[in-house]
């Protein structure tokens, strides 16, 4: 499906400030995580897990409000099993099971009995948040690898530094919108198993564009690279715009009418994949293009500014 035809906007041109952009609001999150340490979910900070079987059907909303009145904060509510069996997860050590047990037996008309009481320690915690640390970084190596033996090493490392960029501002965005309340965010197993989709989606979408660099390279030789690249870009456009739009649109929905226990992964592959989409075109590219004028010594400008004054005029 081609949304949008021949289109010939000036990708390049821009890199520079976008850079210097992407580096200061990153520099900005890893201030802003430091100062706000970002909330670990139970999975990473360690807790209680509670299976309760009530004998009516009851919602997951009322369950939730009977816990939160009771005073037990940051829990999480899940459905599993049959329609009145649930799992509640909270952030606190202790005699939890009484507490949850005071907490239901408030709703009113509806009787339950707990199925099961788990607990996860703090030491515990620590190492699943160390595991989550090395998913990350293992499956950026193994990008690394792949594009660098599918195209070339410096391929791989503007691929890379795309996926650091992704990462952390994705980090960014969920720390700040946690922090300013406006959506209950924490680092839990669904959103890094969401970050590792977003490092997935967004090396897709830099191969295809790195593909087709290649594809032109071999078809237009003696072309200024510059205008290869943007060439490259304008080329892969409309299937990158259609790509993400389909992809918003699932998650939005999802993020609108998935409730609390998807919100979170929801909202990181929203933002993963418009943060994704950007590093594709001005990070992954931009690196190639610094590595030819800054190590390569290669004069990328030559020739260039008559073709940005072509693109000014269509």
């Amino acid at each position: 499906m081609q949304l949008l035809s021949k289109t010939n906007i000036d990708f390049v041109s821009p890199r520079k400030i976008l850079v210097l952009f992407s580096l200061a609001f990153i520099l900005f999150g890893i201030i802003f995580a430091i100062v706000v340490p970002p909330e670990f979910g139970i999975d990473y900070t360690g807790g209680a897990e509670v299976a309760v079987k009530f004998e009516k059907n009851i919602s997951t909303d009322q369950v939730r409000s009977a816990v939160a009145a009771s005073g037990l904060k940051n829990s999480e509510i899940k459905s599993f099993g049959e329609d009145n069996e649930f799992l509640i997860r909270i952030k606190e050590f202790g005699d939890v099971q009484v507490k949850i047990q005071e907490a239901l037996e408030k709703v009113e008309g509806n009787t339950f009995q707990i199925l099961k009481v788990d607990k996860i320690g703090a030491k515990v915690g620590g190492e699943m948040r160390r595991d989550a640390f090395i998913a990350v970084i293992l499956a950026v190596i193994a990008m690394l690898i792949y594009i660098g033996f599918r195209f070339e090493f410096t391929y791989g490392m503007g691929a890379v530094l795309a996926l650091v960029h992704d990462v952390l501002a994705t980090i960014t965005f969920i720390i700040v919108f946690d922090h300013l309340d406006i959506l209950d965010l924490e680092i839990n197993q669904a959103l890094i198993a969401a970050l590792l989709t977003v490092v997935g989606y967004s090396v897709n979408n830099t191969v295809i564009i790195f593909d087709r660099i290649r594809e032109n390279k071999e078809v237009h030789k003696g072309m200024n690279f510059l205008k290869l690249v943007n060439l490259s870009v304008n080329e892969t456009l409309s299937r990158t715009i259609v790509t993400v739009l389909t992809v918003l649109f699932a998650l939005g929905a999802l993020l609108i009418f998935g409730g609390p226990v998807l919100r979170g992964f929801a909202f990181t592959m929203f933002i993963g994949t418009v943060v994704g989409t950007y590093s594709s075109i001005y990070i992954s590219s931009n690196f190639v293009i610094w590595y030819l004028e800054k190590i390569k010594k290669q004069n990328l400008e030559a020739g260039w500014n008559e073709e940005k004054a072509k693109i000014k005029t269509t």
